[in-house]
């Protein structure tokens, strides 16, 4: 069942570009709504203590899967920003044959980040992150534009270095321990006291995942690339692209394969800490939307590293809640971002304002995920920073706790900037007659929106039905 995740995709993609089946092509955007609908139902109904860690299967070569909540949670998280992805660039893409290389590429993505979830090896693990590596090339600079061509080469150059340390991390715990599978690779180690060799190949893959997740002091390329992809590429890379092959992997690996460490943790905050006050203080400069946007998810990241460097079973969850969460707030403001410049043809905030009174869906929602963002009750972004503050706490590190909580208030300064800026205030005169974006735009705002509430509204079932089972998984027990 698990290998479906991976080969239903790759298989749409064979068979939607067979040479003699080229009259269902114009399918392929209605069957990528399927598949991915049908993975957000599959991720939700698995969400369930009797299915929880009974799904396993090698495939392909020695590739071994499996499947947990983390996994779940990662699951669910990328079908709903690709499913939103595809929505945006339905109404984005006006060329046929453009929207059918899209999809395609959407598909591809799919499969790389299912296959990622589910890895439970060292190798597959590797393997699927190249995947989704390469085909993120390729969306950056879809639409041919030299400043996304710029911000891709920027990306290209820090991610081949993150390989390319990986690689170097995965050769030497081999070298460790004679296999790559997660579970052989732990019990080696533990076996094993500390030594230089094994802390080197720690480091190595940390900084692998810093480079792909945007951490500080890697995060050069991320605003650039947010801010200047496609509106659709903005969408899928701030919900879901950095924080799986980043954070995700990150997480997997102290979860499964390394187990906590305090020379570890102690980096992880520290790391943590520093890319949420430089995030946040890049992100109150910006003029530009989505610019400011990227700085945002450097910072937001910093409370995700601030949860997994606890040390403990409830900032573990706590970070995961959080992927999540900025999965669905950080999709809803590029969404609206997208919305804007459809109409405004700038994402300039010195050149906008007052624009809810002529986009008033796009002007409410952003203020749901606004809220979110910056952890206010009782929306959802609350109850994951709610958590990972918490887990310091009673992890022994309160300083960090008290520092998390008052960086907040940087959170909310920069977006209340970009609401009074954008959505307050007198309407420039200019976009007196535009009217609220296209259909697709308001659906994509309105799902999100409603997710947001929902999750936030519905804490303590949320906490029971996805959250605990997560702080009882892996090493952390």
């Amino acid at each position: 069942m698990l290998a479906l995740f991976i080969t239903v995709p790759f298989f749409s993609i064979l068979f939607f570009n067979l040479p003699f089946l080229s009259y269902f092509r114009r399918a392929i955007t209605a069957w990528a709504y399927v598949l991915f609908c049908a993975q957000i139902a599959l991720a939700l109904r698995l969400f369930s203590p009797d299915f929880l860690n009974i799904f396993t299967a090698r495939v392909f070569f020695n590739f071994n899967i499996a499947l947990d909540n983390l996994s779940l949670i990662i699951l669910l998280s990328s079908a709903i920003v690709l499913f939103i992805t595809l929505v945006i660039a339905t109404y984005m893409i006006d060329s046929e044959r453009k929207r059918f290389n899209f999809v395609n590429l959407l598909l591809f993505t799919q499969a790389g980040l299912n296959g990622l979830c589910l890895a439970r090896d060292m190798f597959s693990l590797y393997i699927f992150l190249e995947i989704v590596a390469i085909t993120s090339y390729i969306l950056i600079v879809f639409d041919k534009d030299i400043k996304a061509l710029s911000a891709a080469f920027k990306y290209v150059i820090l991610s081949t270095v993150a390989s390319v340390l990986l690689v170097a991390s995965i050769a030497l715990i081999l070298l460790l321990s004679g296999d790559t599978q997660f579970s052989v690779i732990h019990n080696a180690i533990s076996a094993q006291t500390p030594n230089l060799l094994i802390m080197f190949s720690v480091a190595l893959f940390v900084c692998a995942t810093f480079i792909k997740a945007g951490v500080v002091p890697f995060h050069g390329w991320l605003p650039e690339v947010y801010s200047h992809s496609p509106a659709a590429v903005s969408v899928l890379f701030a919900g879901i692209i950095s924080k799986a092959l980043g954070i995700y992997t990150l997480m997997r690996i102290v979860n499964d394969v390394f187990g906590p460490n305090i020379h570890v943790n102690s980096a992880l905050l520290f790391i943590g800490m520093v890319s949420i006050v430089i995030g946040a203080l890049a992100a109150l400069v910006q003029k530009d939307f989505k610019k400011m946007l990227g700085f945002s998810s450097v910072s937001q990241i910093g409370y995700i590293i601030l949860g997994i460097g606890s040390g403990s079973a409830l900032g573990f969850a706590g970070a995961a809640f959080h992927i999540f969460n900025h999965a669905i707030f950080k999709s809803l403001l590029f969404v609206n971002s997208a919305a804007i410049e459809s109409r405004t043809r700038t994402t300039h905030m010195h050149e906008l304002g007052g624009l809810s009174k002529v986009m008033p869906i796009t002007g409410l929602t952003s203020v749901f995920a606004f809220v979110s963002a910056a952890g206010l009750p009782p929306l959802a972004g609350f109850w994951s920073k709610l958590l990972i503050v918490m887990a310091l706490i009673l992890s022994g590190h309160p300083v960090y706790a008290i520092l998390a909580i008052v960086l907040s208030a940087l959170t909310l300064a920069y977006l209340l900037s970009m609401q009074r800026l954008v959505f307050f205030g007198k309407l420039n005169e200019r976009f007196s007659k535009i009217k609220e974006a296209e259909f697709g735009f308001s659906l994509a705002a309105i799902i999100l929106a409603a997710i947001i509430i929902v999750t936030g509204l519905l804490y303590p079932f949320v906490l029971g039905k996805f959250i605990l089972p997560l702080a009882s998984s892996g090493v952390f027990k």
